[in-house]
């Protein structure tokens, strides 16, 4: 199974923007659909955004859509999620994952995890 590791989380005013970036090591990630899920303090963990495979489809959260954008890059192993018009209540920390298959929203269905990253939004 790929390696997972999260990256680009900070500490960000209300209507700033953050990249995140999801590196995969161990194994390519090519044939994976991917998926963005985070967990706030007391919560339970959410999904955010998933995109398949190609990167020609991809899903929204209702709660991040038409201010977060995934993509990814096949050749650098590298799955991104862009954050615009953050607000303080996308503070959490957020995960990336992997999944054989089809793209989903389920997190049950996602077999390997990164460890997180921090995105905190001050209001």
């Amino acid at each position: 199974q790929a390696q997972l590791v999260e990256s680009g989380g900070g500490l960000v005013q209300a209507g700033g923007s953050l990249r995140l970036s999801c590196a995969a090591s161990g194994q390519t990630i090519s044939s994976y659909s991917m998926g963005w899920f985070r967990q706030a303090p007391g919560k339970e963990r959410e999904f955010v955004a998933t995109i398949s495979w190609s990167g020609a489809t991809t899903i929204y959260a209702d709660s991040v859509k038409g201010r977060f954008t995934v993509s990814r890059d096949n050749a650098k192993n590298t799955v991104y999620l862009q954050m615009n018009s953050l607000k303080p209540e996308d503070t959490a920390v957020y995960y990336c994952a992997a999944r054989r298959g089809t793209y989903s929203a389920s997190l049950a269905t996602y077999h390997s995890w990164g460890q997180g990253t921090q995105v905190t939004v001050s209001s």
